[in-house]
């Protein structure tokens, strides 16, 4: 089976620095979040926001390896990482309270990814 490699230039360096990320400050969700995001696009995974406020509580962190989707309610302010984020996706949050962001600005405040969830 022929190997699957991402062309999105954005996508190819947030892997790679996730990677790095992960060997540099010995954080293993960095990698794991890596490893996700380099799937096929097919595979890659999209979250409602339905599914981030049932497995959720206040003020937690997430991480979304693929894109949130504004499908759903958000009932309490969380901090939500991802890929890519639809425009209702991002006016649920701002309504909650909550806060979105890149993946690589969560690794900048979080170096060792602490108290953080994988979604998806």
């Amino acid at each position: 089976m022929k190997k699957v490699k991402t062309t999105n230039p954005e996508l190819i360096e947030l892997i790679r620095f996730l990677k790095k990320q992960s060997r540099e400050k010995k954080a293993k969700i960095w990698k794991a979040i890596a490893e996700k995001l380099a799937v096929s696009r097919r595979r890659r995974i999209a979250v409602n926001i339905s599914r981030i406020n049932r497995y959720t509580r206040k003020n937690e962190t997430v991480v979304v390896p693929g894109k949130v989707l504004g499908a759903g309610e958000l009932s309490h302010p969380v901090t939500v990482a991802a890929f890519a984020f639809s425009e209702n996706a991002k006016q649920k949050i701002k309504m909650a309270r909550g806060k979105y962001l890149t993946i690589a600005e969560l690794v900048k405040k979080n170096p060792k990814g602490s108290n953080v969830k994988i979604i998806g």
